[in-house]
């Protein structure tokens, strides 16, 4: 048998073992200008390991090809005891996820499983739209193994940037823990700088923004390290605010790409029921000026809110970010917190009425009260906002651990298409924008100690492999790159180029080519990595169709 090889779909998670892989029936890419598109390459070896895989690209594209490892991670939790029949696993193992680049050592050829190469292809703007032939050499020192050839075609339109907010949450603090680093020094604040690039890269445009340390994933009475951009100051008749970090905040993230900031929240999670920490210098001494042990809707603090907010939206305005700018009050409350809420709520209301204030929540009844104007739901519990004469006027979804059941996620056992399918959901249910929990959450849960994400992807046994973090952490302080990134940025891509065919032709037009005869619904969609490829293959003719004429 030899060494065995097969061109296969993005979508495609290729396991050690793997009994049937998938080989892509119709060897054609298609993507717009500025747009990246990806296959894979799907090898199984059953010789001994005596050397090295070595790849060499012939192409005029050539110098727009990167070439990955798919290398395997532990997944001790792969998914909660509650799910449906369509993970490819649920026992713990090691699983496909982790984008490795190529060193002069090649690739492995493992004797006895399936591996897999990443094949990127960028299609800059610059490139005259048509056909362009990209071939893989695979081969040892000693003699070739295979070529695997792709036909790329390239769309005369291109890419527009992402027409909505899509946030994933931006943990500083991990940063500081990982590369032992101390938080905000120079070297702190240029890894932060890498991570949000990557970011911008796969289309996140928002950002959290830590004016206070956030009060998220957080054990009651406990605290994660400072990470404060604001500097506090107790005076005489009030607050002193120092806003230089902030400014320089807003400076990087603009100088990366961030369109959107989003102020991290102002009261505690799961409840709104305390204040977040904040840090400040009272009477010569740093200290912690309030935190757990402050009510939310206290007199204290909410003088304190007030102070501050009148400074930052002088801030906000100063920076010309005041229309771009969202402000949370408390993640995920629950019912039994809906009169918390409304408190904290109060708290702040006049100061914030000219700003859009944004929550993750998951029961109608926050939305119905008025409490919560633009809500942010979870993609199980959004049909009663999506139903005739409830939608809110702007309507947000989100996933995270507990929508583990139909819908999309992007769980490391969930199959590719799940966690794609999610632009073309977002385009048909108009979503207004998105919003995941990790970005690079190398915590345990309740953060109570840092863990090692190469050894630990679900942090310590609490949230299914994949759900706490996109990026790994890269030796030199850069992020690497996971499956999961590459599949959230081919699903915002089909989302993207769905807008510039409405544009073009209409809505009609775009849910033609969605829809095609199959249902999509946010729970009940063609479950194929096929029918994806040619719902995208569809939008890209059709734009096509425009473009030549």
């Amino acid at each position: 048998m030899g060494f065995v090889y097969k061109v296969v779909s993005s979508m495609e998670k290729i396991f050690s073992n793997a009994k049937d892989v998938l080989e892509l029936e119709e060897k054609t890419l298609s993507g717009l200008k500025g747009e990246t598109v990806s296959f894979q390459i799907a090898y199984y070896w059953d010789g001994t390991r005596k050397t090295p895989g070595f790849c060499h690209v012939e192409s005029e594209l050539a110098e727009q090809v990167r070439i990955r490892e798919v290398r395997l991670v532990p997944c001790e939790y792969p998914c909660h005891m509650k799910r449906d029949s369509g993970y490819l696993a649920t026992e713990s193992g090691l699983y496909p996820d982790l984008l490795t680049d190529l060193n002069e050592f090649g690739f492995p050829l493992v004797s006895g499983q399936w591996r897999s190469l990443w094949v990127d292809v960028e299609l800059t703007e610059d490139l005259a739209a048509g056909k362009y032939p990209v071939k893989i050499v695979l081969k040892t020192k000693e003699e070739q193994l295979g070529e695997a050839t792709v036909l790329v075609e390239v769309i005369g339109a291109v890419l527009p940037k992402l027409p909505v907010p899509r946030t994933e949450w931006f943990h500083c603090d991990c940063l500081s823990n990982y590369y032992n680093v101390e938080i905000f020094s120079e070297e702190h604040w240029r890894i932060i700088e890498e991570y949000v690039k990557t970011a911008v890269k796969h289309k996140c445009n928002m950002l959290l923004t830590p004016v206070f340390t956030p009060p998220l994933d957080t054990a009651v009475g406990g605290e994660r390290p400072t990470v404060q951009l604001v500097d506090v100051t107790v005076a005489e008749d009030g607050y002193v605010f120092g806003f230089e970090k902030f400014y320089r905040w807003v400076e990087m993230a603009k100088r990366c790409g961030i369109e959107y900031f989003e102020i991290s929240h102002l009261f505690s999670q799961w409840g709104a029921a305390a204040a977040p920490k904040v840090m400040g210098t009272r009477d010569g001494v740093y200290q912690r000026l309030f935190g757990w042990e402050t009510k939310a809707a206290g007199p204290e603090y909410s003088e304190f809110m007030h102070q501050f907010l009148t400074a930052l939206k002088k801030v906000l305005e100063e920076l010309q970010i005041d229309k771009v700018t969202y402000f949370h009050i408390s993640d995920e409350p629950a019912m039994e917190h809906l009169d918390n809420y409304r408190a904290a709520l109060s708290v702040v209301s006049e100061d914030l009425k000219d700003y859009t204030i944004i929550d993750a929540l998951s029961n109608y009844d926050f939305y119905q009260h008025g409490l919560v104007k633009q809500p942010i739901c979870g993609l199980d519990h959004i049909m009663p906002f999506l139903e005739e004469g409830q939608r809110p006027d702007k309507l947000w979804g989100y996933y995270c651990t507990a929508q583990c059941v139909d819908v999309s996620n992007r769980f490391i056992t969930l199959p590719g298409f799940r966690t794609r399918i999610l632009g073309a959901q977002m385009y048909k249910y108009r979503l207004d924008g998105f919003l995941q929990w990790g970005y690079n959450f190398y915590n345990s849960e309740y953060s109570w100690y840092p863990i090692d994400p190469y050894r630990c992807t679900d942090s310590a046994g609490a949230f299914p492999s994949g759900d706490p973090f996109l990026v790994y952490p890269g030796a030199d302080g850069k992020p690497v790159g996971s499956l999961r990134l590459m599949l959230m940025d081919e699903a915002m891509s089909d989302l993207c180029a769905m807008y510039l065919l409405e544009e073009l032709a209409g809505r009609e037009a775009v849910m033609d080519c969605i829809e095609n005869g199959e249902t999509l619904e946010i729970d009940v969609y063609p479950q194929s990595s096929a029918w994806l490829q040619n719902m995208r293959l569809r939008i890209n003719r059709k734009i096509a169709e425009f473009v030549n004429a």
